[in-house]
């Protein structure tokens, strides 16, 4: 199943408390529940401006179903084609 980078941008959201980041949760992890196990949330990096979130779903389409039945924003949406770390070098 593929995986996606959604990025959201969200002006100050590295200034979220736990609470507010607590609540974005509880509101994503709701909307999954609605749409079924097809599409997963794995985990999100917090920046100043911008929530990165990984999800493995069917389509780009899960995605942007996601995105607007939480209110939240999805201004990109990239397909993840690899994983490399620091490990890729040594198996080469």
């Amino acid at each position: 199943m593929p995986r996606y980078l959604i990025e959201r941008e969200i002006p100050g959201a590295g200034k979220l408390s736990p609470h507010e980041l607590a609540a974005i949760s509880a509101k994503s992890c709701s909307v999954l529940d609605q749409m079924g196990p097809q599409i997963q949330w794995l985990h999100s990096y917090v920046t100043d401006d911008k929530i990165y979130c990984v999800y493995i779903a069917p389509n780009e389409q899960a995605i942007r179903d996601h995105a607007q039945k939480g209110g939240f924003p999805a201004n990109r949406i990239s397909e993840i084609r690899d994983l490399i770390s620091p490990y890729s070098a040594r198996s080469a």
